[in-house]
């Protein structure tokens, strides 16, 4: 019996660092794309000031900045995707890390109550009975919430979709009123 519990604490613990692995491989995906988002922003941002700046009267300065306003809004929808894509990926690896850890649970404890069922002394039908239902239950809700959570997770896709098309539009859009001031 100790075995099998230090077994399990080391099975749990590499499980825990399996985990955080994703977590912060997701977390530095984040950070390299904010550092290149900056780079870029600084670069461009330098680019346009001396567009702005080299313009010899107002009407040209509004144009310049009409002409950068359709592809400012499209690198924000841009990073706006990646990060969603890295968040919805980092999301996808852990659940599907946790869903086998849980099956690998659940499996381990019907093995239990399997174990438990075949050596129950007699008269003991009711307390079996009931820890067979426990399981059976505990297993509905946590497929019941697991279905909810896929459901919620697509939703919110189509809604980023939806999103990020009406923010794309609004910017082409846009761009073209901007350059006629």
């Amino acid at each position: 019996m100790p075995e099998q519990f230090a077994a399990v604490q080391k099975s749990s613990l590499n499980q825990l660092f399996a985990l955080t692995n994703m977590a912060f491989d997701g977390f530095q995906k984040l950070t390299e794309l904010n550092l290149q988002a900056v780079r870029t922003t600084l670069a461009e941002g330098q680019g346009n000031i001396e567009a702005v700046l080299a313009g010899k009267d107002l009407r040209e300065v509004f144009a310049v900045q009409g002409n950068l306003a359709q592809p400012a809004a499209e690198k924000a929808v841009a990073y706006a995707r990646h990060v969603y894509e890295i968040a919805s990926n980092t999301q996808v690896e852990l659940t599907k890390a946790v869903e086998g850890q849980y099956e690998q649970h659940n499996r381990n404890v019907q093995a239990f109550v399997d174990n438990f069922v075949k050596n129950a002394p007699a008269g003991s039908e009711a307390i079996t009975a009931l820890l067979q239902s426990s399981v059976a239950a505990a297993s509905s809700t946590f497929q019941s919430f697991q279905d909810a959570a896929k459901q919620t997770a697509e939703v919110a896709k189509a809604n980023f979709a939806k999103t990020a098309a009406a923010a794309s539009g609004a910017a082409q859009q846009a761009a073209p009123r901007a350059s006629k001031q």
